[in-house]
């Protein structure tokens, strides 16, 4: 958890050419450290470049793959932000409640829904929301953890 750690690691994305889909971070149950979740991809052979890579940088202190490393739990925030009238607002909030999203601004023109889950599940509600009127959206990052008590 210190300044330019975070620049470093974009940097070394950067200088390889590997990109990043999703980057979260926030500090840990230790006040001194700070998890970085990256979303990324690659052979093989690139990923575990990255790995020793990332493990290279002084102020890193481990590199998890948790595709590899059994399982996980992930989850992202997502806000959509949905205009639609009459009968797109109806299906909005019908597709919003069998996805467990809930509506946190709401006006005569538009919604915005927050929603939680696997990247998979922001999408697939992002696309359902598509011809309803999706204006815009933000998300958050994956966050994750490995499963267990290690």
């Amino acid at each position: 958890n210190k300044p330019g750690v975070l620049a470093r690691v974009a940097s070394l994305f950067a200088r390889r050419g590997y990109n990043i889909f999703s980057l979260a971070v926030a500090p840990t149950e230790d006040p001194a450290l700070s998890r970085i979740t990256i979303v990324t991809s690659g052979t093989p052979q690139v990923i575990t470049q990255i790995k020793a890579q990332l493990g290279r940088i002084v102020s890193v202190n481990a590199v998890h793959d948790l595709t590899v490393e059994g399982p996980s739990v992930e989850r992202e925030l997502g806000l959509l932000k949905v205009a639609g009238k009459g009968d797109a607002r109806v299906e909005a909030l019908r597709l919003a409640d069998i996805f467990r999203a809930s509506v946190v601004d709401s006006t005569l023109e538009s919604f915005v829904f927050e929603i939680t889950g696997t990247p998979e599940k922001i999408d697939a509600f992002a696309d359902l929301m598509r011809p309803l009127g999706l204006i815009e959206i933000a998300r958050t990052g994956v966050a994750a953890l490995a499963r267990g008590a290690n």
